[in-house]
Parts: structure tokens; C-alpha cells; sequence
């Protein structure tokens, strides 16, 4: 039987074993994970004032947690700056709340065996946990939105939606997963897809970069942005790379 839960990505993750990264943050919490990514991408000399520490809400008390020790005292610097963001993540999606995971874990691998599992990743793992979804393509359609200059009669959406009638209901739903960061559908359907604001309608929009790179997501805003391949075949043949292969909402260049 399969169950009516769906997790977090970064969860299925910790249920794998494996690490999880900052780019696990943008399901949880947007606007840190942009800050996050903020601090990776740009020179932050001079620019930022934080410690390796970061203040924490334990029901009503307030504490100042070390990063390292005495990491009050260490300042964020372009050199160190990788490593304060693997360990404000590791503390965040993890270290907070390991004893929770701990306990969930005892019972879920006293029925499943850890080494079972192995063999999965966190994608597969959600399916197999919860199920393939029914994915009802005329709905999604209608309940999608087009930005940057894309509209229902552009030959990429007109592309997009051949190749989704052409997958079968795994790759469909793979789709849905690295677009939202879950291949659960309303049962109120599409109209009702959740986002971190509330209700969030599935989002394309245009990719003025190269035409050969990957689509790529922002699972926060159930946003892909698709790139202006040249043909049906390179589009589908993409899509389909870019979901089987690419961590969720992340595909290569």
C-alpha cells in the first residue's frame, strides 16, 4: 500500500542517508535560500557582517547557535564563505532537528530495512512511498501561466505540452517533482497547486540563455524556466535529461 504523505525533498534525503545542500533551502524558506545563494555568487567583502553562528527560536527563547566553536567570534569572509553556508544549512535541515529524525527513522527502518532502500534516490523514493499520481494533462495546460514573453500558441509551449502528452505517468510525474518538489496533485486539481505563499498555478517561463541548456526550476514558485530550443526533439529530449538526471529544479548548462 502506499500513503497519502508527502514530504520535503531534503527529508526523503535524510531517509536516503544522503547530504543535503543548500539548494534544499528554497522548498523551506525562499528568501533565505536567495540570500544564501547571494553570498556564493557575489564578493562579499566588506559587504556582509555575520559570524559563524545564527540566532535560533526555541519555542519563545531566543539562542545564539555556533556554527564551529566559538563561531560568534568568526566573522563570514569570501574565503570561508562556502563553508558557512554548508554548515548554516546543515544546521537548519538537520542538526535542528535531528532528534525528530532520528525517532522517525527507528520506526520507518524497523519496517524497511535501511540497505533496501539504497538503491533509490530521493525522486523515486517519494513515488515509492506515496505513489504515482493520476496526472490529468488538460487540466495542468489549463492551469498554467506563461511569462516572459511566452504565450499558449509559442511553438516552445506548443512543443512543451506534445512532449508531456508523449511521457508516460512516471516521467509526468518526475516533471511534476522537479518542477514543484512533489508529485502530489490537489484533488482539486491544478487550479489549487501549492507554492510557499499559498496557492501557486504552474508557471513557464522563457529562458533567454543558450538554447542548449537544460530547463531548470524554482520549486518555491512552481516556476519552470524553459529554454528556446529549436525543435520538438531537442526540447523533449532535454526535458527529459533535465528531470531524470538534474537534482530537483537544477539542471546543468
Amino acid at each position: 500500500r502506499v500513503l497519502d504523505a508527502y514530504f520535503t525533498r531534503s527529508f526523503y534525503k535524510h531517509i536516503l542517508g544522503r547530504k543535503v545542500d543548500y539548494r534544499d533551502m528554497e522548498a523551506i524558506d525562499p528568501s533565505y535560500y536567495k540570500s544564501l545563494e547571494w553570498i556564493l555568487e557575489n564578493d562579499i567583502t566588506g559587504l556582509l557582517e555575520e559570524t559563524f553562528s545564527i540566532e535560533v527560536d526555541d519555542f519563545g527563547q531566543h539562542r545564539v547557535v555556533d556554527l564551529i566553536p566559538n563561531g560568534h567570534e568568526v566573522n563570514v569572509t569570501e574565503e570561508n564563505k562556502a563553508e558557512y553556508v554548508r554548515l548554516v544549512t546543515l544546521q537548519r535541515l538537520y542538526l535542528a532537528i535531528k532528534d525528530q529524525i532520528k525517532s522517525f527513522l527507528t520506526g520507518f527502518h524497523d519496517l524497511i530495512p535501511r540497505d533496501l532502500i539504497q538503491i533509490f534516490n530521493e525522486q523515486e523514493l517519494e513515488l515509492l512511498i506515496s505513489g504515482m499520481p493520476d496526472i490529468d494533462v488538460d487540466d495542468w495546460r489549463n492551469n498554467t501561466e506563461y511569462h516572459g514573453g511566452f504565450n499558449s500558441g509559442s511553438a516552445q509551449i506548443q512543443w512543451f505540452w506534445r512532449a508531456v502528452r508523449s511521457f508516460d505517468q512516471e516521467e509526468r510525474a518526475k516533471l511534476l517533482q522537479f518542477v514543484t518538489g512533489t508529485s502530489k496533485v490537489p484533488l482539486e486539481g491544478f487550479a489549487h497547486l501549492q507554492g510557499n505563499q499559498g496557492v501557486q498555478k504552474f508557471q513557464i517561463h522563457k529562458d533567454f540563455g543558450s538554447p542548449t541548456r537544460l530547463p531548470t526550476a524554482h520549486t518555491c514558485f512552481n516556476q519552470l524556466d524553459l529554454p528556446l530550443c529549436e525543435s520538438f526533439e531537442v526540447l523533449r529530449a532535454n526535458l527529459l535529461l533535465a528531470i531524470s538526471e538534474c537534482s530537483t529544479g537544477f539542471g546543468f548548462m
